[in-house]
């Protein structure tokens, strides 16, 4: 028991603390998941209840249940509007039944619209992040480059049959990448 208590202790120190063991990449990919579950869980929170409702209905008619309810209820309107000595409400060629469903479609394709914008802004949300942490991984690996060049220096180790190391070593312009990529696309 003794010995589980330390373990948890162990995993659940921070980084950087004296005479205990660093997290495990575990705890460090779990704390990521969690954050990012955060994130998420406050953009759920800020939807108006329109746009909650919307969600739901979106989620329904993404369902096999929606299939088979249609199924049942078209193949009951036309089934009973088709049976002879039966007084129908909506004889072929099914008007009103036709009515419903574009009115139908007209509202589902609003729901579904609505969903999607909000999954889209999310997602955009998401890759400004990853944008984000990319620019600053960059960055801080151009740094660590350069250290490693220094020390390289101090050592007396050659590096320099490397031409990489140097390119490497300056830092990458976004601005200068997006205009190569949009020249390699005009170039197709």
């Amino acid at each position: 028991m003794a010995a589980e208590k330390e373990q948890v202790k162990e995993k659940t120190t921070k980084p950087g603390e004296t005479g205990r063991k660093a997290p495990s990449p575990d705890w460090l990919t779990k704390q990521n998941v969690e954050a990012i579950s955060r994130l998420e869980e406050a953009a759920r929170e800020q939807r108006t209840p329109a746009d909650r409702i919307a969600d739901v209905i979106a989620k329904f008619c993404g369902s096999m249940t929606f299939v088979w309810v249609h199924v049942i209820w078209f193949g009951s309107w036309i089934g009973y509007n088709v049976l002879p000595g039966v007084k129908q409400i909506d004889p072929f060629p099914f008007t009103f039944l036709t009515l419903v469903v574009s009115l139908e479609a007209i509202f589902l394709s609003t729901f579904i619209l609505i969903s999607q914008n909000h999954d889209t802004q999310i997602s955009e949300r998401r890759n400004h992040l990853d944008l984000q942490i990319n620019l600053l991984t960059e960055q801080e690996n151009t740094t660590m480059i350069s250290m490693l060049r220094a020390i390289a220096d101090k050592v007396g180790a050659d590096i320099s049959n490397d031409p990489k190391v140097e390119v490497m070593s300056e830092e990458t312009q976004p601005d200068k990448l997006v205009r190569q990529i949009e020249q390699h696309e005009n170039e197709k």
